[in-house]
């Protein structure tokens, strides 16, 4: 009699405390995704709308099949505030779990802005056992986690751009512009955070190997809105290229400073509010000449990916053109594509169980708006150059307040110009 008193009390708590996350799922009852992220931020924002408008399409097709019924998709964001100047680590994460506790997520998409809560959250990932898709935080050490760890942190994957990838489009720019143009001297300038320090180290140690001259590494503390100092140093250095690597709202302040100044050195990085449409008007103008990455195509559709034309056409029509404009270049596509790679997973697993869905993860071959989606063992989606063997970035130059396509080739719609006062050494 003992015995059958513990067994149903075991069931009691495991029906109430773990309800849909293994097993089969009840009829009528929905699939549940969570969204924690920091809303505030664009790449967030944009995200959670990518996220929704996914989540509706799905929906409206009768949503996730599992065992032969289907099931709607409800998705739940908590804003982690994460992007913030001074939030500590520890209440980003307190609102991770607090989203985890209350709404008892089946899965979660899109997730964490900063590489430091990315990686302190896979602890809090692996405790719960819920798959999670990644689609903003860049830095690779999450990729050596889940290889140094594979049964604890198996549920992590990311399908954004790394800061690996990041580090090798650049280098591929600069050896373009290094032929195109006779450049060979480079100063970097990025923000002091992980993913940014990890882009600008690892196109140092290409630079020196390719026998460029790096005339300077400055470090950039979140919530500067000063670059002169560092501008100053670009061109006493006489650098022919400056390379910024910013996501904060105030970055755009460094490329209006360089072009007050006539800076000598041309452009070329990453700066967040610089990717979308609008930053045109935004910044009147003074953008000209700026090669920005977008870190994964469908904010900036390419021809090449009809997906990505899709989604920005789509994403227009579901929240106006303003918001359409204002798309941001990193993170947006891929929390769209997150949704589908989930949604595909489950009904492949055909079961909520955390382990088959990993295992579904894994196997995943899809065609995305950020071209083809396929995971490493180390749980990254793979990136490269061409859409039809990968998912792939894009760098553009403003001119005439147009986003120009100039690399890689395959989505290329013109060259690379320099300004008036940038000239070529060849």
């Amino acid at each position: 009699m003992k015995k059958k008193y513990i067994v149903a009390i075991f069931l009691i708590f495991f029906a109430i405390f773990i309800p849909n996350s293994y097993g089969q799922i009840k009829e009528g009852e929905p699939i549940v995704f969570g969204v924690p992220t920091a809303l505030g931020a664009i790449e967030g924002r944009d995200g959670w709308m990518s996220v929704q408008m996914a989540v509706d399409e799905i929906n409206k097709k009768g949503g996730i099949k599992i065992g032969g019924k289907k099931h709607k998709i409800v998705a739940y964001a908590i804003d982690t505030r994460e992007h913030e100047p001074g939030i500590p680590l520890h209440d980003a994460l307190i609102a991770q779990e607090k989203l985890i506790l209350e709404k008892k997520p089946h899965a979660i998409v899109l997730g964490n802005f900063r590489s430091e809560v990315l990686l302190a959250s896979m602890d809090l990932i692996a405790k719960y056992r819920i798959p999670y898709i990644c689609s903003i935080a860049m830095t690779p050490l999450m990729q050596k986690k889940v290889l140094e760890d594979y049964e604890k942190y198996k549920y992590v994957f990311r399908n954004c751009l790394n800061s690996t990838y990041l580090s090798m489009y650049l280098s591929k720019l600069m050896e373009f512009v290094g032929r195109e143009f006779g450049f060979n001297r480079a100063y970097l300038i990025v923000q002091d955070t992980l993913w940014a320090v990890a882009t600008g180290t690892g196109l140092e140690k290409w630079f020196k190997e390719n026998k460029w001259e790096v005339t300077g590494f400055d470090k950039i503390p979140l919530g500067a809105t000063d670059f002169a100092s560092s501008l100053m140093k670009v061109r006493a250095s006489k650098a022919d290229v400056v390379i910024p690597i910013f996501d904060m709202p105030q970055s755009g302040i460094l490329l209006k400073q360089a072009r007050a100044m006539k800076l000598e050195a041309l452009p070329i990085g990453f700066i967040s509010p610089i990717a979308p449409e609008s930053a045109w008007e935004v910044f009147e103008g003074e953008v000209e000449g700026f090669v920005n990455l977008v870190y994964e195509v469908g904010p900036l559709p390419v021809k090449a990916v009809p997906k990505s034309v899709e989604y920005n056409k789509n994403f227009g029509k579901k929240y106006g053109e303003t918001a359409r404009k204002n798309l941001s270049g990193h993170g947006p596509a891929p929390a769209y594509d997150a949704v589908y790679i989930m949604a595909s997973a489950i009904e492949r697993a055909g079961s909520l169980d955390p382990d088959a869905i990993v295992k579904a993860l894994e196997a995943t071959d899809m065609t995305g708006v950020v071209g083809r989606i396929r995971f490493g063992k180390d749980h990254q989606v793979i990136y490269g150059l061409d859409p039809k063997e990968s998912a792939i970035g894009c760098a553009f130059q403003w001119r005439k307040g147009k986003r120009i396509p100039v690399f890689p080739d395959i989505v290329a719609e013109g060259k690379i110009e320099l300004p008036p006062y940038v000239k070529s050494k060849k």
